[in-house]
């Protein structure tokens, strides 16, 4: 009885052993991370973690120092360039390794390392599309200059001297979560995290849909749907007759639509509308101040840990200060102490399909000018976390990668078979290059020198001089195309409709102190229609460019607290030029009690989504439903199309009421625009009375309804952050949807005895979701308030401001 008793305990302990140290599905070893020595609880920081150090690094050349400020922006100290970017490799680790290494394993295809065969169609795609192809190339480029390899190879050594101090205990609490250990940075992962903003950026297509579009309404109806710019657009650069150059050759010819069959339900990537980015630039004569004053917010998706990370550089060559990509070298978007700088996202059409013949099913060859060429074949090994690897055969082609066959579509139908993918992102660049000249200009000529190095993700640079100078530049490598080349899927078997070269980077789109005093860009179209290449894009911006212009030409005297203002602005413009239309067709005889109280609460709104506001839930719940019943017929046709713009699709409601498509599908008549008006503000009311019921503990204010969240990048809840209350849209200036932000609110004022800045962004410098600066920006960030940045001119200014510091001396 005894040794039955001690087997029975032996085995239960056995087993107790082997299910706290074993992976049970997505729940990690809990003996591991339990434990109170090594495991989570290891991760919990308070402010009194951080405290002044001492430490000897392998791999630095010369003493350094890192100072922190208040909000644990790092400010970096070095004596010579390699050490500077060895430091950001090693600071940036400090606070975001996991983030950095996860966005690379996204931009490699290895998800399913991670989390198993839930991510390998993601993996396959990410292949498919060519990212690491692409990075390859961009950093056999970077090799090539004696500068650039310098830079990420520094910034590679700091990153792994970082990674050698790590054990399971420091480990960040992501590894311990989901059960694996960092392993050794590459220069190629810096290469592959500037594809991921790429693909991010600048792969979005409606290809696909455009051309089922054309097939289905013809050329007519198209051309109302989907105009490639409409007369009321205010361009980025407008200047008629201006473009006094000659323009690089392209062929005239029509390029061939390669249509393709009951196209399944969308999956090419496609850009979300409205949202985007705001950048503009005041010069000296219309600031209060006489000084430039600069103001950008990239809007990208709201995530935790933060897209950002802020810090200062300073060695003899460069002092610059702003927000970099983790896993980037140099500032991505800041100033130095004579100019300043700031993105937004150009749209441009960089993206085209081909539809490729193949000989047989094989794939070995396919069809181009009438002859079998040879495809070139790459197995891809995909690692997949619980399962044997997978193996996936990707074809190259003239054109780029087969990135959909028959054995890899999205929905698993054979109508994508054969679709090739051509991105400006395949090209070799030098981003990293742009950066490195741009932290260290001084004045105009050197910032168009430093951005000409960039290709992609094609962007509208705005520029700033402490001289009082303004400019904007939509730099990017662009294909010269012929016109609507590219607009629809093309026929991959004729090499007469290729890319005819690239624009020269002389006669990309530009502007230098216009008469107006001020530069602006918000993704709308960037040109007026006299420039000589065709401009194309699937998605522009019609509402935030247009406020932003008005309210900087009816402001004189400018201050940073006015573009503050105009920065978290949240008047609704796309309301103010559609809602009195649509209240005027309404019925109000027919109204019940709930469709009355509503009516009132729009006709009294003062156009402004603020947090509080209940009119503007009523007006985009409306606009929601009536947008989905205005083009329900696309829903129904059984193929992948894009709906109209809404910039557009108010346009046709209001300038043609007899349009053919104003319908409601599931209606025995025809619907008028009145009819159509009233059903939905009928299905709105009903709508808002069903999400009273399901949020009884809630009001109907905008930011409730809304609902903005910004989620870890791992969709972790409890490292989430949900429900913040704050204004905005779509479409508004302050872009701030469900799940996209502005997300580094930056403005710096070029005073010529010194530079002053101010900035904020939703989140906070440390990736850890257990310190008390993962999250501490974001309520300032929420309430439109900005902290002051501090640019230093020496490591050992005004200690008052110093949270604690790092001296590092080389090992």
């Amino acid at each position: 009885m005894k040794i039955l008793r001690f087997l029975i305990v032996l085995g239960l302990n056995l087993a107790l052993i082997y299910v706290l140290n074993t992976r049970m599905g997505a729940v990690p070893p809990l003996g591991k991370f339990l434990d109170p020595f090594s495991g989570f609880w290891q991760n919990a920081e308070t402010a009194n973690s951080y405290q002044s150090t001492q430490l000897a690094l392998g791999g630095l050349k010369s003493k350094a120092n890192v100072v922190y400020d208040s909000l644990l922006i790092p400010h970096i100290f070095a004596q010579n360039d390699e050490d500077i970017y060895f430091l950001q490799g090693y600071v940036t680790a400090q606070h975001r390794l996991w983030q950095m290494e996860f966005q690379t394993y996204a931009a490699a295809g290895r998800i399913s390392e991670i989390i198993g065969e839930r991510g390998l169609d993601f993996d396959r795609e990410i292949r498919r599309r060519g990212m690491i192809f692409g990075a390859k190339r961009a950093l056999e480029a970077m090799q090539k200059d004696e500068q650039s390899q310098k830079m990420v190879e520094s910034y590679t050594k700091g990153v792994n001297a970082y990674i050698k101090t790590l054990y399971y205990q420091t480990y960040p609490v992501e590894y311990k979560l989901l059960d694996y250990s960092p392993e050794e940075w590459t220069v190629l992962k810096t290469a592959l995290l500037l594809k991921h903003m790429a693909n991010t950026l600048a792969s979005g297509s409606a290809d696909i849909e455009f051309t089922n579009a054309l097939k289905l309404f013809g050329e007519n109806y198209f051309d109302i749907l989907y105009p490639d710019m409409h007369p009321e657009q205010d361009p980025i650069v407008n200047a008629p007759q201006s473009w006094n150059f000659t323009t690089a050759s392209a062929n005239n010819n029509n390029s061939d639509v390669a249509f393709i069959e009951n196209s399944p339900s969308p999956a090419i990537q496609t850009t979300e509308e409205g949202v985007g980015s705001n950048n503009w630039a005041v010069s000296s004569a219309k600031s209060a101040s006489g000084n430039a004053i600069l103001c950008d917010d990239p809007h990208l998706e709201m995530n935790l840990p933060s897209i950002w990370y802020v810090m200062q550089l300073s060695s003899p060559t460069v002092n610059v200060f702003g927000a970099t990509l983790p896993g980037a070298t140099g500032v991505v978007v800041g100033f130095n102490d004579s100019i300043s700088w700031g993105v937004t996202n150009a749209q441009r059409d960089v993206v085209d399909w081909y539809k490729v013949e193949f000989k047989n099913a094989s794939q070995a060859e396919y069809l181009l000018d009438g002859n079998w060429q040879k495809t070139t074949k790459e197995i891809e090994e995909i690692k997949v976390r619980g399962r044997a690897n997978f193996y996936d055969t990707i074809y190259y082609t003239h054109w780029g990668p087969i990135t959909y066959d028959r054995s890899f579509q999205p929905v698993g139908k054979t109508e994508y078979a054969g679709l090739a993918m051509r991105w400006v992102a395949h090209e070799p660049s030098e981003e990293a290059l742009a950066f490195h000249k741009l932290n260290r200009g001084t004045n105009y000529n050197d910032f168009v020198s430093a951005i000409s190095y960039f290709s992609c993700p094609a962007q509208n640079f705005v520029f700033a001089s402490y001289k009082g100078d303004v400019a904007i530049w939509i730099q990017g490598r662009y294909p010269i195309k012929t016109k609507n080349q590219g607009k629809f899927v093309l026929d991959g078997t004729k090499s007469e409709n290729a890319w005819q070269g690239f624009i020269p980077q002389t006669q990309n789109v530009h502007a230098y102190n216009p008469p107006r005093g001020f530069v602006s860009s918000a993704n709308q179209h960037p040109v007026d229609s006299t420039y000589p290449y065709p401009v194309f894009a699937d998605s522009y911006e019609y509402y935030r460019n247009r406020r932003i212009n008005r309210v900087l030409d009816s402001l004189k005297n400018i201050t940073p607290k006015d573009l503050m203002g105009l920065q978290n602005d949240n008047y609704n413009l796309q309301a103010a030029e559609s809602l009195p239309y649509f209240l005027s067709l309404l019925d109000q005889n027919k109204f019940g009690k709930v469709e009355k109280d509503i009516y009132q609460s729009l006709a009294s709104w003062n156009l402004y989504n603020d947090q509080t506001a209940i009119a503007a839930s009523y007006y985009e719940i409306w606009w929601s439903i009536l947008k989905k019943n205005l083009w329900d017929e696309m829903e129904q046709r059984g193929m992948n199309l894009r709906k109209p713009e809404n910039f557009t699709s108010i346009k046709i409601l209001k300038k043609r009421p007899d349009f053919a498509y104003i319908d409601i599908i599931n209606t025995p008549q025809k619907e008028t625009v009145t009819d159509l008006l009233n059903i939905t503000f009928k299905m709105a009311a009903d709508s808002v009375k069903k999400w009273q019921d399901k949020n009884p503990d809630s009001n109907l204010q905008w930011a409730n309804v809304k609902a903005s969240s910004a989620v870890h990048l791992a969709r972790l809840k409890p490292f989430s952050v949900y429900n913040i209350q704050n204004g905005g849209n779509r479409g508004i200036v302050n872009a701030t949807s469900s799940r996209h932000s502005p997300s580094w609110r930056m403005i710096a004022e070029m005073d010529k005895k010194g530079v002053k800045a101010w900035g904020v962004y939703p989140g906070g410098q440390s990736g850890n979701p257990g310190s008390p600066y993962y999250t501490n920006l974001l309520d300032y960030w929420t309430r439109g308030k900005y902290y002051s940045l501090w640019y230093m001119r020496s490591a050992t200014e005004q200690p008052n401001k110093v949270l604690f510091q790092q001296t590092l001396q080389p090992k």
